[in-house]
């Protein structure tokens, strides 16, 4: 029976007396302190030691691995040499950059009778050396843990702060902030930790791309929105976190909605239901509240009117979860739920009155309550509901005056939803009652300025 040497790298790490993470992390090091834009996972550490390379790696990570370990990329990555550890050759090697405290000294002694494969020439003996190298393998990879609680405990800080930002800052100010947060958690996974690390983990993964999906709606972007959107439900469904399912649903039930598919977006909040069979949050109000908003994009008022019928009644057996506790995007206040009332009856015959007193409750709201609850978008959207049920009555003046904060948005606070929001009431001003009217044209002069210089328009 043949046995596979050990690779070069797994016998030079495994001489090594630090963590797969720790290497990654010292090899990314060396590559910053050489000017070399290479970067490492652990998962991709490993398929070197195995020397399961189904994909070369990169020039940038050749000539970092050549730096580090003092061996050509070709080298580390066949079976190590029998007997002996051959010293790095001198010829060719890279010498534009110092290598730096970063990279190890190159071990270059022979390898013991006990270190080499198949060296015993007992039968047994040699079976017994290859299982127990075998299961000492295993054994650290089986014990390497790249995370522990006060990681997690800070990621958790992280994302909770930029879930609260996202409704309060521009979006191009935690923009990069996501990114960062986001492919710092997708490493972690890629390693290996603790099952319930792991379920930490893929619960802030999935928020953090809930955030993303929410930024690439609002920059107009729907089909990378729902591409962030399953990958948030895919990391629910790994973190086996039925509210988190729910929230992924309503997500992709908004971004089909603003992207004009309300059919589709009562799908989802549909779908989302079934998950929060169980679940005590705000996402229970907001799926149903949702579906109103669709039904009444779609004229159908006795299904909006039941839909808000469940909001109001979810809303009543609320108890605050760990989605709430997390805040900002994820909860659902009731200024919120008012201004999704709002943007129901405005589409419903007869109910401008209704329309107008649940814009006036969710923008008082607002202003009166919780800080940590006033979101500058959804607060623009409440007053463009306002300003639409009042053209809608014959109330121009009072349009305009409802609209005049949201007018005043600085561009970096112009994203898609309030741009959507103030182009229906440009579109209801173009009715032929209002068509003589100096107002309404003044009004309309105004949205299209507005609408110019969108967020997304602005330099990154």
């Amino acid at each position: 029976m043949s046995e596979q040497r050990l690779t070069l790298l797994a016998v030079l790490i495994d001489r090594d007396e630090r963590t797969h993470s720790e290497i990654v992390a010292r090899f990314e090091r060396c590559a910053r302190d050489n000017d070399e834009d290479a970067t490492l996972s652990v998962r991709t550490l490993r398929r070197w030691i195995a020397g399961d390379v189904q994909t070369a790696p990169r020039p940038s990570q050749r000539r970092v691995a050549r730096l580090f370990w003092g061996y050509p990329m070709a080298d580390l990555l066949a079976p190590a040499p029998a007997g002996l550890v051959p010293a790095p050759p001198t010829s060719g090697a890279v010498t534009a950059a110092p290598v730096g405290p970063t990279s190890p000294t190159p071990l270059a002694e022979p390898l013991t009778p006990t270190d080499e494969p198949g060296r015993s020439s007992d039968p047994l003996e040699r079976q017994v050396a290859m299982a127990t190298r075998r299961a000492a393998r295993f054994a650290t990879f089986a014990e390497i843990d790249n995370v522990g609680p006060e990681t997690i405990a800070q990621l958790r800080d992280d994302v909770v702060h930029l879930a609260n930002a996202y409704i309060h800052d521009p979006l191009a100010s935690i923009m990069s902030d996501l990114l960062a947060e986001q492919e710092a958690v997708f490493q972690l996974l890629e390693g290996r930790q603790k099952p319930t690390l792991s379920r930490d983990l893929y619960l802030l993964a999935g928020v953090v791309s809930g955030l993303i999906a929410k930024a690439s709606q609002d920059l107009g972007r729907f089909h990378e929105a729902m591409t962030h959107a399953r990958t948030l439900y895919v990391c629910a469904d790994n973190a086996d976190h039925q509210g988190l399912r729910a929230w992924a649903r309503g997500l992709q039930s908004l971004i089909a909605y603003w992207a004009g598919r309300p059919q589709e977006a009562v799908r989802y909040a549909q779908s989302g239901v079934e998950y929060a069979a169980n679940v005590t949050g705000s996402v229970t109000s907001w799926l149903p509240a949702l579906e109103a908003r669709a039904w009444a994009l779609m004229n159908s008022p006795d299904d909006a009117n039941h839909a808000l019928g469940r909001a109001a009644d979810q809303r009543a057996a609320h108890r605050p979860d760990d989605l709430d506790a997390i805040g900002g995007l994820l909860a659902f206040p009731q200024a919120k739920q008012s201004y999704y009332a709002a943007g129901t009856y405005v589409y419903l015959d007869g109910e401008h009155d209704r329309a107008q007193a649940e814009a006036l409750s969710a923008l008082g709201l607002f202003e009166h309550g919780r800080p940590e609850d006033r979101s500058f978008s959804d607060e623009a959207g409440a007053r463009a509901e306002l300003a639409l049920a009042r053209v809608n009555a014959g109330h121009v003046d009072g349009a305009k005056e409802a609209l005049a904060p949201v007018l005043e948005l600085e561009p970096d606070r112009r994203i898609g939803g309030i741009l959507t929001s103030a182009t229906r009431v440009h579109q209801a001003l173009r009715g032929r009652h209002h068509a003589q009217s100096p107002v309404a044209r003044h009004l309309r002069e105004e949205i299209e300025a507005f609408c110019r210089v969108p967020a997304a328009a602005l330099p990154a």
